[in-house]
């Protein structure tokens, strides 16, 4: 602890982020303090800037400015190709990797008995109405080789059985245990390009 309340509470926020412990977010405020006309204030901008202009995309749950995002107003992308991802930094993965050139649908989190995470609380809905307007060829689950992705992937093939589209999910590359955000980009272009029929 420090004994200025406003250095203790910019650790404490930032702590609060994911991979960033105590020891790390003292770290980083300490860097961010000792610069701050150079790091603190543009980051104090940048953040207030993406809190009040980026929203999440009604069509597929990617983040963007504007909705839907620019990888569903993308002409060139194929509108009948569907990949279902956990969440935004899949999505971001595999675009960075080039690996999927249709569109996204972003479910917000797995199926998880033990976090008390069940289909009501998955970002699905916009999937079967686009399933609905049969404007769709295939679905490519591309969700992380857990449990709780292997259960969510069993549940949507489940669901998808009555509409008239290939169901297919990413192959070879994806360890068990893995989720996608970590893998490099080759390995994840491969699993995609490899997937198989469910």
């Amino acid at each position: 602890m420090t004994p200025v309340p406003e250095i203790d509470h910019l650790i404490g926020l930032i702590a609060r982020l994911p991979g960033l412990g105590p020891r790390s977010a003292r770290r980083v405020t300490l860097a961010l303090l000792r610069d701050p006309r150079g790091k603190l204030l543009p980051l104090a901008r940048a953040m207030e800037s993406a809190a009040m202009s980026v929203r999440t995309c009604t069509s597929c749950g990617n983040l963007d400015v504007e909705d839907p995002c620019h990888i569903c107003r993308d002409p060139t992308r194929a509108n009948d190709l569907i990949c279902v991802v956990e969440s935004v930094n899949d999505l971001w993965a595999l675009e960075r990797a080039g690996a999927h050139h249709g569109l996204y649908m972003v479910l917000g989190g797995v199926l998880s008995a033990l976090r008390g995470i069940g289909p009501a609380d998955l970002n699905v809905e916009p999937l079967f109405e686009r399933l609905r307007a049969g404007s769709v060829r295939e679905v490519i689950l591309a969700l992380g080789a857990t449990v709780d992705g292997a259960t969510t992937m069993y549940w949507l093939q489940e669901k998808l059985h009555p509409y008239d589209v290939r169901v297919s999910r990413v192959a070879q590359g994806v360890p068990m245990g893995g989720t996608l955000d970590v893998l490099d980009d080759g390995t994840l272009a491969a699993a995609v390009s490899a997937r198989r029929p469910m």
